[in-house]
């Protein structure tokens, strides 16, 4: 029977249970960070439970790590949560890639660079973006804290399989315009409910085109479609991506399993979406969720419903208004989107030899230290400094503000980052996503401008 790639990676790890009903997966590796998991391990003590898998569980420090002097936490709470994480870890036997670590980041930017998110698996994390592994034809997903001491216990978990949605991504993009745009235009077009009820496999030529960072930014923000899951075919550039990596030892033996891995011909998908990136323009987003955006030459849209009322209302905007009309403050290059080498790579061309505009505070921060060291040894350090930009140690930071990096109340940032809700980089933060291309553009013009005619 033919079967799609989900149905392949997914009917290989169900150890109980009916289709159409929730199934008991094997988990076979556990992604934790510091603040969705002190719960889950108090809760394994007072049961008096071991974890059942230590070897298949790694910790990382992201979400509320300080970018400027990271040993010096001021939060209480921040403190408490790293901390806690730290002897938790120690007192369960969990490899954690700690503060100052040569592997220390953003949980789903540590898992791809390690080796440790390969073709074939199923993942988990306490966090919504860690659809992000999906990339590499896995099937991640995030999970509750109840969930997280599930899988702690038991390397186990209860789910209902979703519906198949293939979304056939065609055409050339145009210099400037990138992953991000494509998948902040799907959503755009087709909403932030889309893809509810569905795994998300993206698919065409334009997707087979992306580097593996490409595809992480796309598979990272099917959540804001709606989507638990994306996922996309392993193919040469996946495991050229993976080999040589410390915890992708098994290469060898399994890189025959991950070519079996894609949808068979005839597999059937309960929806179909197609996609011609021919003519796509970078995107900017208006509002205050992810759907809320525009091609940068499009007015800002009227007012259809109470949401867009007050969406436009928080973000000090107006329709009939286009991007390069709002009054940008910060920018950020960031985030588990957009904190790549190749993100960092792109955007320093683009202020190499310029400077930030007067009005703006641009700061970048690498998703890991292993892309703040990779980008340090090609001298982007140099480069974004001397433009005036900051410097920051990697974590989750301006992303969503459980950090001292947040954004004044009424001002506006570029973000490279997933989401634009309200508060989410700081109380009254007014977020625009973006391409990293389109962030350093904006800097350095202190407005959004067609990174098009930029990068040509």
């Amino acid at each position: 029977m033919a079967q799609t790639l989900f149905d392949k990676v997914w009917n290989k790890h169900v150890l109980t249970g009916k289709e159409g009903e929730p199934q008991l997966l094997y988990i076979d590796l556990h992604l934790i960070h510091e603040v969705t998991s002190p719960q889950a391990f108090e809760g394994l003590r007072l049961q008096k439970r071991q974890l059942r898998r230590p070897d298949l569980t790694f910790a990382t420090l992201d979400h509320n790590v300080p970018t400027i002097d990271i040993f010096n936490i001021r939060d209480e709470i921040a403190n408490k949560q790293i901390t806690t994480l730290q002897k938790n870890a120690k007192d369960f036997g969990v490899h954690i890639f700690d503060m100052g670590s040569d592997e220390q980041g953003i949980v789903h930017m540590v898992g791809p660079e390690t080796g440790l998110t390969q073709p074939g698996k199923t993942i988990v994390c306490g966090d919504s973006h860690t659809a992000t592994h999906g990339a590499f034809g896995a099937i991640a997903f995030g999970i509750g804290t109840s969930e997280v001491e599930h899988v702690f216990a038991t390397q186990t978990l209860w789910q209902t399989k979703p519906k198949n949605l293939k979304i056939e991504v065609s055409g050339k993009l145009q210099p400037g315009v990138y992953a991000k745009d494509i998948i902040l235009h799907l959503i755009n077009q087709h909403g932030v409910d889309f893809g509810t009820g569905y795994a998300l496999e993206f698919t065409g030529e334009t997707i087979q085109s992306l580097s593996m960072e490409g595809r992480m930014t796309i598979c990272n923000m099917a959540i804001e479609g709606g989507a638990k899951y994306g996922i996309i075919q392993p193919d040469e550039t996946t495991f050229e991506y993976i080999k040589g990596r410390p915890y992708a030892q098994n290469f060898n033996q399994s890189i025959g399993e991950w070519q079996k891995l894609y949808s068979d011909e005839d597999a059937h998908f309960d929806k179909v979406i197609t996609l011609d990136v021919t003519n796509l323009e970078p995107q900017v987003t208006w509002g205050t969720n992810p759907e809320m955006g525009v091609n940068f030459s499009s007015p800002f849209p009227e007012i259809q419903n109470i949401n867009d009322e007050r969406a436009y209302n928080y973000m000090g905007l107006k329709p009939g208004q286009k991007a390069e009309d709002i009054d940008l403050g910060y920018v950020f290059l960031g985030s588990c989107t957009n904190a790549r080498l190749s993100d960092l790579i792109e955007a320093s061309h683009i202020v190499k030899g310029k400077k930030v505009h007067p009005k703006i505070t641009a700061i970048v921060v690498p998703g890991s230290r292993t892309v703040k060291k990779e980008a340090e040894s090609l001298g982007l350090d140099k480069v974004f400094k001397e433009a005036g930009f900051e410097w920051r140690e990697p974590g989750c930071s301006m992303c969503l503000g459980m950090n001292p990096d947040q954004v004044t109340e009424g001002v506006h940032c570029a973000s490279t980052s997933n989401r634009n809700f309200e508060g989410r980089q700081g109380k009254g933060a007014r977020t625009h996503l973006v391409s990293p291309a389109m962030a350093a553009a904006a800097a350095i013009n202190g407005k959004f401008v067609d990174v098009r005619k930029v990068v040509v």
